[in-house]
C-alpha cells in the first residue's frame, strides 16, 4: 500500500485532554468546542440543515503549518554522460552534477512542506501528524532532511515560529509550541463511543488552499491498514481528505476532536472518499506525555508474528482469524522467559482476543510496561497459558537494526536429481552444507533444507519461494533431512489435510511462515 497508493495524511492529533484544559475563574476564556458553546450551533439529530454554525465556531482552532527544509540535489542530474566512462571527464571540465559545488560539498536545495494542525490550549500548543513536520525520507543514499523552520499560520493570517515540543514517530504525533496568548483552541472528544455512520467534519490544508471544511460520515472504526505495528488502528472516513490536510483535526457533530487525518487510500493521490483518521483515543495519552516533557512507554514482549492467512491456518487444522502466528522470539526477551516458541499460535493476551481488528501488537504496546499478563496460546494442536510480564519497546532505528528483512538468495547449483517433495509440493530440497549456506548467505547457525529447484506452476512457486530459500520445518516439524520433509508432508495427508506449514528462511533476514497446498497426485 505505501508504495501503490498515495498515502497522504492530515493532522489533528491535537491533544488537550481534561488535564490540558486550563482551570480559570468565570468568565475566562474557554475551548471552542467546550461543553455548552456550542450546543445551538449543532445541527439537529438526522441530516444536517447546515454545518455552517459549527464550522465558524471551530475553524479559528485550525491552523496551517509549513516547514523548510534542505535536500539534497540528485546526484548528477545536469550531466547527461553521467554513470559513463565519459562522466568524470566532463565534470573536470565544468560540466559538473548537482551533487557537489565546486568546492566538493554536496549541494542541496531548500524544500517546502505543507500540512494541519490544530490548538489544544490558549498558550499555543499545536498537534499535527509527525510526518507533517518532519521533512520526508530521505532518497536511497540520502540522508533525510533536516527541518530548518516550522511556521503555523491562523486563519487570521498571523504566522508564528513553531518550536517542536516532542514527536513520536510510531504514532505519528507531534506536539509543537508557539509564543502567543488567548489563542482559540479545541479539546480532544470520546472517540470509543464514535459509531459507524456517525457524521464527521473535517478541517484542514488541503493542497495549500487553506482552511477547509469537509464532511462525511464514519465509514468503519479499528481500520488496519497494512502498515503494522501498535498504531494501524485507524477510523475511516469518506470525508473529503486530501493531501495537505494531515494533522488535522476530525470532529463530531459536538465539535469534539475524535480523530487526527492521517491518511488516505488512493489509486491516483487525490480523494476517492477513503480517508482515515488517528483515533482521539489512542491520541491523548501520547499527546499528555509529549506535553509533559515525559518518554513514551510501550509494552513488548519481543515476538516476530504474522497474522493467520487461510493457507496457514490450513496448515495448522486453525480456523482461519484465529489469532497470530510466532514467526521468531527475540533471546532474552518477555516472551522468551514466559517460554513462548516460534510456531505458537497466541490467540489471548490479559484475556483480551487476538483478531485482524485487535492485533497482538495494539494489545500489547498499550499494555503498561512491567504488566505480569495471561498469554493464551495453541502449541501442537492443544490450548495452554503461560505468563508474560511486558517488557519495555526499543527504539524504532534498534528494532529496524535486527531486522534486516528478506534477502535475495543468490541460488544454489541444481540439485542431483528430483526430489521426492518436487512432486507434492513443487520444491526441490538438498542438505543444507556450512558451503551453501556461505554462498545464500545464511547465518552458520541455520539449520534445514534448501531449495534447490522450485516448479513454476506450484503454489509454492505463487507463494515466492525461491531457489535458495531454507525450510526450517515443516508443519513445526524440524527438517533436517529430505525424509524429515516427506515424512511431515505424508503425515498431513494422512490426517486429511491439504495444505502444509513451511518456516522459511531468506538470507540473514527474518523466518516466515508459509501456507503450500499439496499437489493433488
Amino acid at each position: 500500500m505505501r508504495y501503490a497508493y498515495a498515502i497522504t495524511a492530515a493532522m489533528l492529533a491535537g491533544g488537550a485532554t481534561a488535564t490540558m484544559v486550563l482551570q480559570a475563574p468565570v468568565g475566562a476564556q474557554v475551548a471552542q468546542n467546550a461543553p455548552g458553546a456550542i450546543q445551538s450551533a449543532a445541527p439537529r439529530a438526522g441530516a444536517p440543515l447546515s454545518f455552517a454554525d459549527l464550522a465558524a465556531k471551530l475553524q479559528p482552532a485550525v491552523v496551517n503549518i509549513s516547514t523548510t527544509s534542505r535536500v539534497p540535489v540528485a546526484q548528477n542530474s545536469g550531466n547527461p554522460f553521467a554513470g559513463t566512462p565519459f562522466g568524470d571527464l566532463f565534470g573536470q571540465f565544468g560540466m559538473r552534477g548537482d551533487q557537489q559545488d565546486q568546492g566538493g560539498r554536496p549541494q542541496t536545495r531548500e524544500a517546502t512542506s505543507l500540512g494541519s494542525g490544530f490548538i489544544i490550549s490558549a498558550d499555543g500548543y499545536v498537534v499535527t501528524n509527525n510526518h507533517v513536520i518532519s521533512g520526508g525520507p530521505g532518497g536511497r543514499g540520502q540522508a533525510a532532511p533536516t527541518v530548518d523552520s516550522i511556521t503555523v499560520t491562523l486563519p487570521d493570517r498571523k504566522e508564528y515560529k513553531a518550536r517542536l515540543v516532542g514527536r513520536d514517530v510510531v504514532s505519528d504525533l507531534a506536539l509543537l509550541k508557539i509564543e502567543a496568548r488567548n489563542l482559540p483552541f479545541v479539546n480532544f472528544g470520546d472517540s470509543t463511543a464514535t459509531r459507524v455512520g456517525d457524521w464527521v467534519v473535517a478541517i484542514g490544508n488541503p493542497f495549500g488552499l487553506g482552511g477547509t471544511v469537509t464532511a462525511g460520515i464514519v465509514s468503519a472504526l479499528h481500520r488496519n491498514i497494512g502498515l503494522g505495528g501498535a498504531y494501524d488502528r485507524y477510523i475511516q472516513t469518506d470525508a473529503s481528505i486530501n493531501q495537505g490536510n494531515s494533522g488535522g483535526p476530525m470532529f463530531d457533530l459536538q465539535g469534539n476532536v475524535i480523530g487526527i487525518n492521517t491518511a488516505i487510500f488512493s489509486p491516483t493521490g487525490g480523494n476517492v472518499g477513503i480517508g482515515f483518521a488517528i483515533p482521539a483515543e489512542q491520541a491523548r495519552p501520547v499527546i499528555e506525555t509529549l506535553k509533559n516533557g515525559g518518554k513514551i512507554r510501550r509494552g513488548y514482549l519481543g515476538v516476530g508474528i504474522q497474522p493467520m492467512s487461510e493457507d496457514i491456518a490450513a496448515g495448522l487444522g486453525l480456523p482461519k482469524d484465529t489469532g497470530e502466528i510466532v514467526a521468531r522470539v527475540e533471546p532474552g526477551e518477555a516472551a522468551a522467559r514466559a517460554g513462548i516458541r516460534q510456531g505458537d499460535v497466541i490467540v489471548k493476551v490479559n484475556n483480551k482476543p487476538v483478531t485482524p481488528d485487535n492485533t497482538l501488537s495494539y494489545i500489547v504496546a498499550n499494555t503498561p510496561v512491567g504488566t505480569r499478563v495471561p498469554v493464551e496460546l495453541i502449541r501442537d494442536g492443544k490450548r495452554q497459558t503461560v505468563t508474560a510480564v511486558v517488557g519495555e519497546r526499543p527504539p524504532e532505528d534498534q528494532l529496524a537494526a535486527a531486522d534486516n528483512g528478506d534477502n535475495d538468495g543468490q541460488g544454489t547449483s541444481p540439485s542431483q536429481g528430483a526430489q521426492s517433495t518436487r512432486d507434492s509440493i513443487g520444491l526441490g530440497l538438498q542438505a543444507l552444507t556450512p558451503e551453501i549456506g556461505r554462498q545464500i548467505g545464511v547465518p552458520a547457525t541455520v539449520r534445514g533444507l534448501v531449495v534447490s529447484s522450485v516448479d513454476s506452476n506450484s503454489d509454492a512457486a505463487s507463494e515466492g519461494i525461491q531457489r535458495g530459500d531454507v525450510i526450517l520445518s515443516i508443519n513445526q516439524r524440524a527438517t533436517l533431512t529430505v525424509a524429515d520433509a516427506t515424512a511431515a508432508i505424508n503425515a498431513a495427508k494422512a490426517a486429511g489435510r491439504g495444505t502444509v506449514l513451511l518456516l522459511v528462511q531468506r538470507g540473514a533476514g527474518g523466518s516466515r511462515y508459509i501456507g503450500v497446498k499439496i499437489n493433488a497426485r
